[in-house]
């Protein structure tokens, strides 16, 4: 059944009979049309092309064929506004100001002053900059967007024949398209207490019109060693596949929809969540579960399909990589050096004046230049909701990481979802108080610093802070994140010398 279903979505990707007779977008400027797709707490084992057999994601795989897999790209913050607001503006939220969630009460805004990804692409390049989907960022003055296309969220292929009904009468302009699923984030209900409810994934009995139901049991899940083997958690990961599928379903669709209007070819497309899995241990957290994510780059033409690529990149990198391939960066950079220009160093906590993005252009990567990438990669954590505030910092290396838990003196706190989860609730029952390889006492209760050999430590158990044999490391690892906090003013570097 599993196989007629996966060589049907292949189908769907590869059948675009009677294409309708429209040219290829932006054939007039040369520049090319580039697609933004984020999912919602998506970890990067729960593909197949990332390893995962279990996991029905054939469209992703595709689309990893056709282009650029990284294997060491990280968000910046594992926590969903905040790593948006980075992802748009190429600058770390403790400076752009989206600390933590934008809605509801817990209100964090981006700083008026700043522009981000589709207001350059339209002032600069000539783009039409659309979105649909999850938005999460604020305010709207800041995150411009020309055309709000609508549909479900929580329905990814109704979200992509919006979009492909959209470009079908499209003038020759090129166009940046930000589509954002909700899926597979954590949807609504309660656990009961001594029971599991089956829709926090978002999934309805009677579905969502155009997806085909993922047919999986929970034995087939594959449990990651961060989570524990429990008949909770494998039941939640059904749930999530299915979420996840449904995404895959929706790229499939969207490929499909580009490939019909004869925008494939001269598009770049980009596939990544904005932070880890939705479960403890993953998602609001700086270990490599929360925040080392699937990047798949499908670039114009046949350039580097198929090729895995190892170098370090974040979501900072993004806004400038992109405002690069589009041929805009250097004016990009001018506009955001004068944007800071008249604000008072004083009244934003400011040290020097912001000359360039945070992150670095990867566009070399995608060219097939010879390139290692950035030597080292940086997070930035502080609120997720306003009530969970837990600050971190970390630099991160090809070998090591080092975690500064800025306030260890407290307990780590949880998102209200990940607190109620099924998976975490069953390991506080447990007699073992194990959660994967860390003990809950650990887990909730952490040191000042943690520093893991990722080479030799993938699942980052051993902490080598105070390990002598490791002074060297750690201290050099801490130069690196001050002069990282100091270069990004980074209110919290006041923590080095007033505690």
């Amino acid at each position: 059944m599993r196989k007629l279903f996966i060589l049907g979505i292949y189908f769907l990707v590869f059948s675009c009979t009677h294409p309708d007779p429209v040219e290829k977008e932006s054939a007039e400027t040369g520049k090319p049309n580039i697609v933004l797709i984020v999912a919602d707490d998506h970890g990067m084992n729960d593909l197949g092309c990332y390893g995962n057999q279990a996991i029905s994601t054939p469209n992703l795989d595709y689309l990893a064929s056709e282009g650029l897999r990284f294997t060491r790209a990280y968000s910046t913050a594992p926590s969903c506004t905040a790593s948006r607001s980075v992802i748009l503006t190429g600058l770390y939220n403790h400076l752009n100001g989206l600390y933590g969630h934008e809605h509801s009460y817990h209100h964090f805004r981006a700083h008026d002053y700043l522009k981000s990804l589709p207001v350059y692409l339209s002032e600069l390049g000539g783009y039409e900059t659309l979105r649909i989907g999850k938005y999460h960022v604020a305010p709207e003055s800041v995150f411009k967007f020309d055309r709000v296309l609508k549909a479900n969220g929580r329905n990814p292929v109704a979200m992509a024949d919006t979009v492909g009904n959209y470009l079908k009468s499209k003038r020759p302009q090129p166009f940046f398209l930000y589509y954002c699923t909700q899926d597979p984030h954590r949807g609504g209900g309660k656990v009961a207490s001594n029971s599991y409810k089956p829709d926090r994934f978002g999934n309805k009995d009677e579905g969502y019109p155009g997806v085909e139901p993922l047919a999986v049991s929970p034995e087939e899940t594959l449990v990651p060693e961060f989570l524990p083997e429990l008949p909770e958690t494998r039941a939640e990961l059904e749930q999530y596949y299915q979420s996840v599928n449904r995404v895959d379903q929706g790229v499939g669709r969207l490929i499909a929809r580009l490939k019909q209007n004869q925008l494939w070819d001269n598009s770049i497309i980009v596939y990544i969540s904005d932070n880890g899995i939705a479960f403890p241990g993953a998602k609001t957290n700086i270990y490599e579960p929360g925040i080392r994510l699937p990047c798949l780059v499908k670039n114009t033409g046949s350039y580097r399909k198929g090729t895995v690529v190892d170098a370090l990149i974040n979501w900072a990198d993004l806004t400038p990589t992109l405002l690069d391939m589009a041929g805009i960066l250097p004016r990009a950079r001018e506009q955001l050096t004068l944007s800071f220009a008249d604000v008072p160093l004083n009244n934003q906590n400011l040290k020097t004046r912001l000359k360039d993005f945070h992150g670095s252009s990867f566009k070399p990567l995608l060219m097939g230049e010879e390139t290692t990438g950035s030597a080292e990669t940086y997070a930035s954590h502080t609120f997720h909701e306003i009530t969970m505030y837990y600050p971190m910092r970390s630099v991160i290396t090809k070998d090591y990481k080092l975690i500064w838990n800025i306030a260890h003196q407290l307990p780590y706190p949880h998102a209200s979802d990940l607190w109620e989860s099924a998976t975490w609730q069953g390991a506080l029952k447990t007699a073992s108080q194990q959660y994967g390889l860390r003990a809950i006492h650990d887990y909730t209760f952490r040191p000042e610093f943690e520093l893991y050999d990722l080479s030799n430590d993938p699942h980052e158990t051993t902490n080598l802070a105070e390990n002598y044999q490791h002074a060297e490391i750690f201290n050099t690892l801490k130069e690196k994140l001050k002069s990282f906090q100091e270069k990004t003013n980074d209110p919290w570097i006041s923590k080095w010398k007033h505690e």
